[in-house]
């Protein structure tokens, strides 16, 4: 190979890093593992240009790196959970948020700007949090043939050819992933928008949201939820459900929160917000003496029929550098 071509060859691999990383995030369920993943897809593939024989599109010849990596990844590994998953829902005059369980495998969201635009405007559905927890409930395998197949439409023959199996076999795999797809409350139901763009009323929503937040009225904050809406917040087990669930914990446990500040971002194809709290509300000496505000959690909105129906408050600092949110917002002046 030219080194002229290999360059032009290099180029392109590199164009797919945003498909590349929303297929590994919906296979591992983790803003970092995916990055990782895709990261580790790159390298194999540049450290093996001069092998690439064209047999295959180079796109397909990536997946079948990135599929690899992912498989030997999920290899022994529990699913990434939601607070959900854990227990019923908890009763919302509880004193504290309980044990941090840091070491669970949490699903983690994943920013927008780094998923192939095109996914995050044509399948936002397949990145929200609800699906891409639905998927890790799926072997390995059938996680990526149900990806392949039913989320990026590859034939079979193709997706078996990646998987260096039978076409038949991907069927099956593909049918018996459908099966417990179908079997789980997903949660999911059509969209407000068809694409990343949000339309005047929810942009108003969202609006009303972040003015009723920082203001901490929650009554008027209670008027934008839907009657089911859930709030969790990992990595605590903690969840609540219904507006008077949420309004309850926020003016108790969660009182603290109030005078926070709100900067917007996108997290799987929906509204986010980097939720910063006053630092004299942090127990350690050193940041409360730093003033202003500091990062708190990640929010994830996810809107249904006009109104707000899930509030997933990440909570650490963890995420904010991955969603190129600031470290600390200084004191207005």
């Amino acid at each position: 190979m030219s080194t002229m071509t290999t360059q032009t060859v290099e180029h392109d691999v590199e164009f797919y890093r945003g498909e590349i990383t929303g297929y590994c995030y919906r296979m591992l369920g983790s803003v970092f593992e995916a990055d990782d993943a895709a990261q580790e897809t790159m390298v194999r593939a540049w450290k093996s240009i001069d092998r690439f024989e064209g047999r295959s599109s180079l796109r397909t010849w990536l997946y079948r790196i990135a599929t690899n990596i992912c498989l030997d990844a999920l290899r022994g590994r529990a699913r990434k959970d939601r607070p959900m998953d854990m227990g019923p829902s908890s009763p919302p005059d509880i004193s504290h948020l309980g044990p941090q369980l840091i070491d669970h495998p949490w699903l983690l969201p994943m920013p927008d700007a780094l998923i192939d635009p095109a996914t995050v405007a044509v399948g936002r559905e397949s990145v929200r949090l609800a699906f891409v927890a639905a998927l890790q409930h799926l072997p390995a395998r059938q996680r990526a043939v149900l990806i392949l197949c039913q989320v990026l439409s590859w034939p079979a023959v193709d997706v078996a050819e990646l998987l260096d199996t039978s076409t038949a076999s991907v069927n099956s795999a593909l049918q018996r992933a459908r099966a417990t797809m179908e079997s789980l409350d997903l949660g999911l139901s059509p969209l407000d928008a068809s694409t990343p763009d949000l339309a005047a009323d929810q942009q108003q929503l969202l609006d009303s949201f972040v003015k009723a937040f920082e203001d901490y009225d929650m009554d008027r904050l209670a008027l934008l939820l839907r009657d089911d809406v859930v709030q969790n917040m990992p990595p605590f087990a903690l969840w609540l459900e219904g507006p008077g669930s949420v309004v309850t914990w926020m003016l108790g446990a969660g009182a603290e929160c109030e005078g926070s500040r709100m900067l917007p971002t996108r997290a799987n194809g929906c509204a986010a917000f980097g939720q910063y709290r006053r630092a004299e509300t942090f127990d350690d000496p050193e940041l409360a003496a730093m003033g202003g505000h500091l990062p708190w959690a990640l929010q994830v909105i996810e809107l249904r029929g006009g109104l707000i129906s899930g509030i997933t408050s990440f909570l650490g600092d963890e995420l904010f550098s991955a969603f190129g949110l600031p470290a600390h917002l200084p004191a207005a002046s």
